[in-house]
């Protein structure tokens, strides 16, 4: 029996700012505080190349809070990842410099295969030894990655396509013209296959859906309110129903799609462009359901820290 470590890890996305604190031992992290807030940190930066400074401000702000939790429980460790939008941003390093020098967080800007081996690590964490891809549909990067659960996996790819991004390239109306959405997944199925070749999807056997497109989609699925994530976590998202879920939301305009049971309001903007890639990764993949997981990148990280 290993002596467990307290861990914090922080993940700095294009969409959400996300904090996890856990005690980590024997392969497992058991959750003491986790939190989600959609800050926006990648708004704008598919147009202009730069991080702004009210969304550096929402960060910064929500940083504030995370510092003072991860202190109250005790955190032996922080490991703080900065993924598409610190990436892709001109001030990216900036930025980084930024939290070192106001909460002594060292963020690190990892690159598309780091941070498609900590999601895979999160998110197989004790499944079946069966073929499996994991997708991670985030604001500004959509990550596949496949393998066997226990072992690193041995294909990866990272998407320039995301659910900010994709909604600020081509959802302009209120509420999305059909042919906007056609647009958009013409879009997602061109990059998902020409980015993936035809041999890692097909041996494909099951598929786990990461982070805030799926975990809505599960919520709304089953109408949950509040948000409950023990009945989020190994839900079975079948195919059809992601088609009539973003039937339903891309046919209503922002103010009512916020009033959405099961869908937190912050993630009503770009929800439409996540479950359209979503639904057409499963179709690529040929899958006609996803088991939601809310272990994730947070998990994947924790356990490497642990080592």
């Amino acid at each position: 029996m290993v002596a467990s470590q307290r861990i914090a890890v922080v993940d700095l996305g294009t969409n959400s700012t996300r904090l996890l604190v856990g005690d980590v031992a024997d392969g497992a992290v058991e959750e003491l505080e986790r939190r989600t807030n959609v800050t926006r940190l990648g708004e704008g930066v598919d147009a202009a190349g730069r991080l702004s400074d009210e969304a550096i401000g929402r960060v910064v702000d929500v940083l504030a809070d995370y510092r003072k939790a991860v202190d109250r429980r005790g955190a032996e460790r922080i490991v703080a990842l900065a993924t598409s939008a610190v990436r892709d941003a001109e001030n990216g390093p900036d930025f980084r410099d930024l939290l070192q020098q106001r909460f002594g967080i060292d963020a690190r800007t990892i690159p598309g295969d780091e941070e498609a081996r900590l999601t895979f690590l999160g998110a197989t964490s004790g499944r079946p030894a069966d073929e499996t891809l994991v997708i991670d549909i985030g604001g500004g990067s959509t990550e596949f990655v496949i393998g066997l659960p226990g072992s690193d996996p041995d294909f990866h790819a990272s998407t320039r396509m995301g659910s900010v991004r994709h909604s600020e390239r081509h959802l302009r109306d209120d509420p999305p013209a059909p042919e906007q959405l056609a647009e958009l997944r013409r879009d997602a199925r061109a990059i998902v296959e020409e980015e993936l070749p035809a041999e890692p999807r097909e041996r494909v056997i099951r598929g786990i859906a990461v982070a805030g497109t799926a975990t809505s989609l599960a919520a709304i699925d089953q109408q949950l309110e509040p948000y409950d994530p023990e009945r989020v976590h190994g839900y079975e998202l079948l195919l059809g129903n992601c088609e009539s879920m973003c039937t339903m939301l891309a046919a209503v305009p922002l103010a009512e799609r916020r009033e959405v049971t099961g869908l937190h309001p912050d993630r009503a903007p770009t929800i439409v462009a996540g479950g359209a890639i979503l639904i057409e990764s499963m179709r690529a993949f040929g899958l006609d359901r996803m088991e939601t997981s809310e272990a994730d990148i947070l998990h994947g990280a924790a356990l490497d820290a642990a080592g």
